[in-house]
């Protein structure tokens, strides 16, 4: 068997399916683009979706890909053995309703056993098929040759996802040897059985049947083959070595821990787990930047932060104590750059993020530490024992390792209840299996809508009227020559204005018209062979194929959504020059009213970077700058500095809209002719959509327009309501009643300190002894709950060795405030005390140990609260 490289295995099955007459499918973004079912791309055939279930119709039926992929829902197994990774390749070979299982096995065979590619030896080659695939069998045994004893029949090869395509599958196994056998005679020591010496190479499924929504199968009319092969197991078995982290896409990384740490990677070492925690997980958070993805609270941005905080807290392990992770990329990036150049492209923003994650890490491991000993000193006050659910709550929400916390409950002669930990654990991994599996199923086919090839041609960039043909109507689902007035229909023309929906541009709106009939046209989408597909209502009349129409886009609806596409470009173009090339779009909105934008980014932008991106697009208006839209091959393109979107996929011509010298970017959609048609460029909102995603929503025209007079009226309203009559004298007529607001609140305050003093009198007299310690326990009238805390520092001040309870009903809602003298609180605490109390009145409170505060909804509940407490410290 040959030796190779990992790039050379790459490269070389993408070279053997090239030479098949495969297409070429370039590798996704690990953030899905257009498929909201997926957190992160988990598989080869992830991204070709739309073709198996007919959305889409591929340039060719035969595709070969290496995707990058991500996979977390076993992360606690990372690291403690040999092939569980976050982040991997899968090489994949694919047939579209093309060839079907005897290629697919042939090709398989020749590439792992012919010299010019793998040259793996055929008799340490094992397959597995489903007990019931016959044909299977006889393709192995008849065409490949392989003896019976080595074809193993087992139930489990059926590839099933839920609804949607499905059909049995072969596996082959590689024989890596005696030297892989365990001692261990309970270990299933076949190919397919849970071992280390017949190890799974490559998965071929043969999609043949339709998995239905009742739970029948139904043959599809077309089938398909779809392949994996894991790159990083095959780069072990080529290059001989136990596991994958031996391999040359690991060992570089881990070389670089060791200098870190100065320690060194042995396998089956007590630290060999550390290094592959590392090493697998710097690959994953790399990638995931790289690709759009920030660390966040929720969604994927949270995995990319668990990860990350799993591979600090196994640096510990190392003796790491300090950031270090950011100064892995550069290698990941070297290992990776034969074929996924952006890693290095974007190495410093990703260090950049990677280090104030880790910085912010560290200072929540201490907040950790701090929660733990909370948990203890409670665990110690009632049955010694740590509950599962806060032990699991300070893994999951915290990242801090159980391990740590056993670890510290024993040296407290404590323990931790692991059996619930284990339980809430066990909930997490169903939700995260459940999720997979409802991510994972595919539409079904639809074979009326790929059956249509009818030409259509798109004229809409250079009009909104065509006279045309109705070549195609679809109703109800089913292909038809006519439909009447009131029926929703589907339809295409031969020559279409209409744009359809794409790259963020909702489609046009308009009429379809002739002498005997009306269409609204409500929607416009790509059908699988590519043409517009209309979506309306008939109006009157009788709709026939074939009959010949007038074709009218709603003209105003088109202008707007002109303008707010060719400002997008603008703010795309402004984004970068603010904040930094490291913006990519994620995602956008252009209809007529308005524009979204969705862009990477680490933080919210201040209010002083709003005002220099909404300047700066509104100059380039000002500017008017000739909007030149080409088309020419994508490496001219390139080459001409246009910039292509996040995550879209461009054929070898492309169209180029040029805003030289701001904007220059690949682009389908339809613009203005000059950016000053924009005319008003004006941002409304920017917020976060979570996951390191922004968001900036805008106007442009005379929507920007209206909304700006809009504002202008209020201001005027605000004007007249203070009494000025210039604009220049609204901000000081403001700030002066503020100040005088602040002069009378204060006059108020002292005013109600003085009424309430007179009205309590001397305060010293109401102190009770109760239980022999000195309590204060009163209600008072205050206007707000900072006056209550202002009138408990006035008694402390005054009483400084009494407990002190203040209660009292503000508007309609209780405040409650207790302090305990320090000398005090070993006998009685502040927290509980208010916790005593807070119930009474229809709430709940806690604090310190000398200060707590809580509130409540039943005002007339306050006497009893205040009669319960003193029983309370009565009965202590």
């Amino acid at each position: 068997m040959k030796q190779l490289k990992a790039s050379e295995i790459r490269q070389s099955f993408i070279d053997f399916f090239v030479e098949k007459g495969h297409m070429v499918e370039p590798s996704a973004p690990l953030v899905p683009i257009d498929d909201d079912s997926l957190l992160w791309i988990n598989s080869g055939v992830a991204t070709l979706k739309k073709y198996f279930d007919g959305r889409e119709i591929p340039k060719k039926p035969r595709i070969v890909n290496s995707q990058k992929a991500i996979r977390t829902n076993d992360i606690e197994n990372v690291g403690f053995t040999a092939r569980h990774h976050t982040f991997f390749e899968m090489l994949g070979n694919f047939s579209i309703g093309d060839y079907f299982k005897k290629e697919a096995i042939e090709y398989a065979w020749e590439f792992l056993t012919s010299d010019k590619w793998m040259g793996m030896e055929a008799d340490k080659l094992y397959v597995t098929i489903h007990p019931e695939d016959v044909e299977a069998y006889n393709l192995w045994h008849d065409v490949v040759g392989l003896d019976e004893s080595r074809i193993i029949r087992i139930e489990g090869n059926f590839w099933d996802i839920g609804e949607g395509p499905s059909g049995p599958n072969t596996e082959i196994f590689y024989d890596r040897g005696d030297a892989f056998g365990a001692d261990d005679p309970a270990e299933e020591m076949y190919p397919g059985g849970e071992n280390e010496r017949f190890l799974e190479v490559w998965n071929l499924v043969f999609s043949e049947f339709n998995h239905n929504k009742d739970h029948t199968y139904t043959p599809l009319p077309n089938k398909n083959i779809d392949t994996g092969m894991g790159l990083e197991r095959m780069a072990s078995v080529s290059q001989n070595v136990r596991t994958n982290y031996e391999t040359d896409l690991f060992i570089p990384i881990i070389e670089e821990v060791e200098k870190v740490s100065g320690k060194k990677y042995l396998v089956n070492d007590q630290d060999d787990v550390a290094f592959k925690v590392i090493a697998d997980h710097i690959r994953t958070i790399s990638f995931a930047i790289a690709d759009g993805a920030l660390p966040a609270n929720e969604g994927r941005g949270y995995v990319l932060r668990r990860l990350l905080r799993r591979a600090v807290r196994f640096s510990q392990t190392l003796a790491i104590n300090e950031p270090f992770m950011y100064k892995l990329v550069d290698i990941v990036a070297e290992i990776m750059e034969p074929y996924y150049p952006n890693v290095k492209e974007k190495s410093d923003f990703i260090k950049r993020v990677i280090k104030s994650e880790e910085e912010r890490f560290h200072e929540t491991l201490e907040e950790g530490l701090n929660i733990l000993n909370t948990l203890v000193a409670k665990a110690k006050e009632s049955n010694h024992t740590i509950a599962g659910e806060d032990a699991f709550k300070l893994y999951d929400t915290y990242g801090f390792p159980v391990e740590l916390t056993e670890e510290i409950a024993l040296q407290e002669n404590l323990t931790v209840d692991m059996d619930t930990f284990e339980v809430e654990m066990q909930k997490q991994r169903d939700r995260a299996r459940q999720a997979r599996q409802d991510s994972q199923s595919m539409q079904v086919q639809s074979e009326v809508l790929k059956d249509i090839t009818t030409d259509s041609q798109f004229v809409g960039y250079d009009t909104t009227t065509q006279e045309s043909k109705i070549t195609d109507i679809i109703h109800n689902g089913e292909r038809v020559t006519s439909a009447e007035a009131g029926e929703e229909i589907y339809f295409i023309l031969a020559a279409t204005p209409f744009y359809a929906v794409s790259g963020g541009q909702v489609a046009d709106k308009g009429l379809i018209s002739s002498e005997d009939f009306e269409i609204d046209v409500t929607e416009v989408t790509k059908a699988p062979n590519g043409q517009n597909l209309h979506h309306g209502t008939v109006r009157f009349g009788q709709v026939k194929e074939a009959a010949t129409v007038q074709a009218t886009v709603n003209q105003q609806e088109r202008l707007a959504i002109k303008k707010n596409h060719s400002a997008t470009h603008l703010l795309h173009a402004a984004l970068k020059e603010v904040l930094g090339d490291h913006v990519n779009q994620a995602g956008s909105l252009v209809a007529p009213e308005r524009l979204r934008f969705d862009f990477s980014h680490f933080g919210a932008m201040t209010d002083n970077e709003i005002a220099q991106v909404e300047r700066r697009v509104n100059e380039e208006i000002w500017n008017h700058l000739t909007v030149n839209i080409s088309e020419m091959p994508i490496e001219e393109a390139k080459q001409k500095g246009a910039m292509a979107l996040f995550g879209e996929k461009y054929g070898d011509v492309v169209r180029v809209v040029d805003m030289s010298p701001f904007s220059i970017e690949l682009c389908g959609g339809i613009h203005v002719q000059n950016t000053s048609e924009i005319g008003l460029f004006k941002i409304i909102s920017e917020s976060g959509t979570g996951a390191g995603i922004r968001r900036i929503e805008a106007l442009t025209g005379q929507a920007a327009f209206l909304h700006l007079e809009t504002i202008q009226q209020h201001f005027n309203d605000i004007k007249q309501a203070v009494k000025v009559k210039s604009d220049e004298q609204v901000l000081e007529k403001v700030e002066h009643m503020q100040q005088e607001e602040k002069a009378l609140n204060k006059q108020l305050e002292q005013r109600n300190k003085e009424i309430n003093s007179l009205k309590m009198g001397d305060i010293s007299n109401q102190v009770e002894d109760l239980n022999g310690l000195p309590v204060l326990a009163i209600q008072i009238e205050v206007d707000n709950a900072k006056a209550i805390r202002e009138a408990m520092d006035d008694f402390k001040s005054k009483l400084q060795d009494t407990i002190i309870i203040l209660a009292s009903d503000v508007g309609g809602k209780v405040s409650l405030i207790a302090t305990v003298p320090k000398a005090l609180t070993e006998t009685i605490k502040a927290g509980d005390i208010i916790k005593e109390m807070a119930p009474i009145v229809g709430g709940k409170g806690g604090g310190r140990p000398d200060m707590a505060q809580g509130g409540g909804t039943q005002p007339e509940n306050i006497t009893e609260s205040l009669r319960s407490i003193k029983d309370y410290i009565k009965s202590l």
